[in-house]
């Protein structure tokens, strides 16, 4: 009797507890008020401790000075050819004369920068990440080869591949990474450490992104439009390269054209004597004229490599909005989890069926279980309850803490981008009015030489 009687007296227990906590777990939402985020969280960007000021670049020069052409063997034993780097850096710690401080230097391939990418992308879920120039060319008027080993395009990845050091060793955060200062000074061992870092186990699948894309019910406002920015940003850029290349491709030839005035001059003052030398010079300014657009549209591919570069960062912004779904999917599924075990542990404990299930319809057609089977089962919720609560107590740390330092990565990431396009924008402009100077030179000096004829 005495055991029956404690029996009912812990399922009151249960069921008070159960029904005094059973309601939605509490959500962290990226909306909320920044006054809400743990102001004493250990998160890299809020710390206050990495800063601009102490970032990599301030201690170490970094170059990419030259691209070889090697052949070598693959993975698989077959033979390639492929293209490597040589990245050179000095050290600036206590140099009063850095000229005369030792370069060190070893050669990396493409193929190595985008495994350096991919770990720090993981690694960093909250970072949008420097992307790559890119693999093959794009968006490239017709007298550049789309060749991936045509020199004037591993040139212009060379730079490429420079400025993407560059930016991840201002970095705020990606700077002080050791695995990236391994790249930059160690020829070996940088891989392993990469592996040690167990870069697949955190790498999240395209099937479960995919899924919390579609099946989040609480989506953060502020990054479902950080998304749709991000896309129309690629769209803008991908039509403004395009055009860019069409217009391009279309001075090519006005000003290639232009050198037939200068075959037509030549011959033509071949057969006349006062206005012979006239017609040459004038001949002559044209052949200028149409040799000058090569190094015009050369220099123009530099301003389009550098709109190209928020192109791709426009998928490292779609990065961090995925990352975010993926935490807010988790969270979703682990509260969802938790109400469902309190109220099984409340079923049990008033003996009280609130919605259908198999294991209610097989109780009542075999019996209900007996107390002690009742009872070791809400003791096993009990601690599965207590286990969920704490797991989505952290989750919810996590969640405010990616947020947090999510929202000032994209803020710096803003200012930026501001910076850079409008820079960027400004020397096209002023590239165009110079070559429109040009022209306009070489056509008054032709007139000139018509004016002496």
């Amino acid at each position: 009797m005495g055991d029956g009687a404690g029996l009912r007296e812990a399922e009151v227990i249960c069921a008070r507890e159960a029904m005094s906590d059973h309601r939605e777990p509490e959500l962290y939402h990226a909306g909320e008020p920044e006054s809400d985020v743990d102001e004493e969280s250990d998160g890299l960007a809020g710390s206050g401790e990495v800063t601009d000021e102490n970032c990599l670049l301030k201690k170490l020069e970094i170059n990419v000075s030259e691209a070889e052409k090697r052949t070598g063997k693959n993975a698989v034993n077959m033979q390639e050819t492929y293209t490597a780097y040589l990245i050179e850096t000095r050290s600036l710690d206590g140099q009063p004369d850095t000229q005369n401080s030792p370069m060190d230097s070893l050669w990396r391939r493409y193929s190595e920068f985008e495994l350096l990418r991919n770990y720090l992308s993981v690694s960093y879920p909250f970072v949008v990440v420097p992307p790559l120039p890119e693999k093959r060319a794009e968006f490239v008027w017709h007298k550049l080869s789309a060749d991936n080993m045509d020199p004037d395009f591993v040139e212009r990845r060379r730079i490429g591949l420079e400025n993407f050091l560059l930016r991840v060793a201002s970095h705020p955060v990606l700077s002080h990474d050791n695995i990236f200062t391994l790249f930059l000074t160690q020829d070996n061992g940088w891989k392993e450490a990469v592996n040690e870092a167990n870069l697949q186990v955190k790498a999240d699948s395209r099937l479960k992104s995919l899924n919390a894309t579609f099946r989040v019910k609480n989506p953060d406002k502020r990054f479902t439009e950080l998304k749709h920015y991000s896309d129309e940003l690629q769209s803008v850029i991908s039509h403004l390269l395009r055009v860019r290349a069409r217009v391009a491709d279309r001075l090519y030839g006005v000003y290639k054209v232009h050198g037939n005035y200068g075959r037509v001059f030549s011959e033509w003052s071949a057969i006349e004597k006062e206005m012979g030398d006239g017609l040459q010079s004038a001949g002559h300014h044209m052949d200028v004229y149409a040799a000058s657009i090569d190094d015009i549209l050369e220099e123009e591919e530099h301003y389009a490599d550098q709109l190209k570069e928020y192109l791709f960062y426009a998928e490292a912004l779609r990065a961090v909005c995925r990352k975010h779904e993926l935490m807010q999917y988790d969270l979703e599924m682990s509260a969802q989890d938790l109400a469902s075990k309190k109220q099984q542990c409340e079923e049990l404990a008033t003996g009280t069926v609130r919605t259908f299930s198999l294991k209610g319809m097989t109780s009542k057609l075999f019996g209900q279980e007996t107390p002690e089977q009742r009872e070791s089962k809400i003791k096993l919720l009990e601690e599965q309850i207590e286990e969920g609560q704490e797991q989505l107590k952290v989750q919810n740390a996590e969640s405010r803490e990616f947020v947090k330092n999510s929202w000032l990565e994209i803020e710096r990431f803003k200012d930026q981008k501001n910076r850079d396009l409008k820079e960027a924008l400004i020397s096209y402009a002023v590239m165009q009015i110079s070559m429109c100077k040009k022209g306009i030179q070489v056509w008054t000096n032709a007139k000139e030489c018509f004016s002496k004829m």
